[in-house]
């Protein structure tokens, strides 16, 4: 065959591929693109919404439960309670020329409890809920691995049910803090924690964003209330756990679910990372939490709608939609009216979070520390103006009380007993550094006399620039010891 041949025929054999090749390909469905995306636009022809829709796209959370499972931990604690019981047959006695009729006997149970936690560094600082570990004396931690360590509180704040202990290790593994404001609805989100006890440590569950900003339903028990709604299967147990993104990044605490029957209903909620990641912050650089204060009162937009004359006022301002928060007080000297913030303001924004909701408000300004600077964002007169501001501190910047009226003060635990105040736990701020133990009963603050745990408050607050501090050790020897105020 010569070559004139030869290149007839491998031209001819090329041809017929590439026409099979051609029939082929259009006989056969298309496959969506690895990189498809849809893209939805205003009637400016402006881009609102744009969404991945690749193949790829869909949830593979191997990396994420594997990378964030080994971070979280079995959090078991042990309390005390004490409680009283009449001998039956004591009101018998006085007929008998002995005793005084029926007089209660003090007696202490141990209780039991467990709950989970998260490793956020290396060296052993462990977050969880307060709620988990409130009253313990004595906190329990088991690893992944299977390794149990005995844990100390750090500090612990009741108003977000946020808590943070420590176990003496090292090189242990960690989950990093992921943006929690930059959360989505819908976005897949994973539940790890010991649902039910011990026999289901590690257990990892899946859902989705299902709300932000959300308060309890009932009304809830914490004073600061904007959570991370999810439908990822909860139950307790799980409290304290992780909520992570697809990257196995810590987007929440799991703390609490809404049920009639105690178990999963397909309603939890989560501590947004944002919020937690300040508290332990706080309570890690100075042993309490520094909150700053906006200074106003006011409501959600959405409900206020509902009063006819707040109706009319709002109407005039010609919202873009009803949401914000209506400001119908502003305190003066706090944060709001030093940046202007004015009566019948509506806040729509803090820098660039956008705010719909009291309960969003709270969640963002609870993120900064006093001093910090932003952008608050309102809606007066039709028009948005942006305010710069400089937020201040709470008046109770080192004092919360909780439900069950133990006190955080600059980083101890204080509760009032039958001979003063003692000292639960000297915890790692301003009151151990100073000499605080646990056990120790407070009796005098600043030279007065004080009965509960609020007295000690109310004077600490009234003291000018150092708190002096007198009582009792817990071995029964005279103890005194001070410290200066925040400035």
């Amino acid at each position: 065959m010569n070559g004139k041949s030869f290149f007839t025929v491998f031209v001819s054999v090329l041809l017929s591929g590439l026409i099979a090749y051609a029939t082929v390909k259009a006989t056969t469905p298309e496959q969506a693109s690895a990189t498809t995306t849809s893209t939805a636009y205003n009637s400016a022809g402006q881009v609102v919404k744009t969404v991945n829709l690749s193949l790829s796209d869909y949830p593979d959370f191997t990396y994420a439960a594997e990378h964030a499972v080994d971070a979280v931990v079995y959090v078991k604690v042990t309390a005390t309670q004490q409680y009283q019981v009449f001998d039956p047959f004591a009101e018998f006695f006085p007929f008998f020329g002995g005793g005084q009729g029926r007089q209660p006997q003090t007696k202490e149970r141990v209780l039991e409890g467990s709950g989970s936690g998260v490793i956020i560094r290396s060296d052993g600082y462990i977050v969880t809920n307060n709620h988990v570990i409130a009253n313990a004396s004595d906190i329990e931690v088991t690893l992944n691995d299977n390794k149990t360590y005995k844990a100390t509180l750090v500090g612990a704040d009741p108003a977000t049910d946020v808590a943070l202990v420590k176990v003496d290790a090292t090189d242990l593994p960690t989950i990093d803090f992921a943006d929690s404001d930059r959360l989505r609805l819908g976005e897949w989100v994973l539940a790890i924690g010991s649902p039910l006890g011990e026999e289901l440590r590690s257990t990892i569950t899946a859902g989705i964003v299902s709300a932000k900003g959300r308060s309890m339903p009932s009304g809830g028990e914490f004073k600061i209330e904007s959570f991370i709604q999810t439908d990822a299967a909860v139950n307790p147990g799980n409290s304290g756990g992780a909520l992570v993104n697809k990257e196995g990044l810590l987007v929440g605490i799991n703390t609490a679910i809404v049920s009639q029957t105690g178990s999963y209903t397909g309603y939890s909620f989560a501590v947004p990372s944002n919020i937690v990641r300040k508290i332990v912050s706080d309570l890690i650089d100075f042993g309490s939490v520094k909150r700053v204060m906006l200074g106003i009162r006011g409501g959600n937009v959405s409900d206020l709608r509902k009063d006819k004359d707040l109706k009319e006022k709002l109407e005039k301002l010609s919202l873009p939609a009803p949401e914000g928060v209506y400001v119908s007080e502003v305190t003066a000297g706090g944060t709001a009216q030093k940046a202007g913030v004015k009566v019948d303001d509506v806040i729509v924004g803090i820098d660039s979070v956008k705010i719909s909701s009291m309960a969003e408000l709270q969640a963002k300004v609870n993120s900064f520390h006093p001093g910090d600077k932003a952008v608050v964002k309102v809606i007066r007169d039709s028009r948005i103006v942006e305010l710069p501001a400089t937020f201040e501190a709470a008046s109770e910047t080192s004092e919360t009380v909780s439900e069950d009226g133990t006190v955080m003060f600059y980083g101890a635990t204080l509760k009032t007993v039958e001979k003063g105040v003692q000292v639960v736990s000297a915890g790692n701020g301003k009151m151990a550094s100073a000499g605080a133990e646990n056990g120790f009963i407070i009796q005098y603050v600043c030279d007065q006399k004080v009965k509960t745990a609020k007295d000690v408050l109310d004077i600490a607050k009234k003291a000018k620039r150092s708190i002096f501090i007198e009582g009792v050790t817990a071995s029964g020897r005279p103890g005194y010891f001070g410290f200066g105020k925040d400035e």
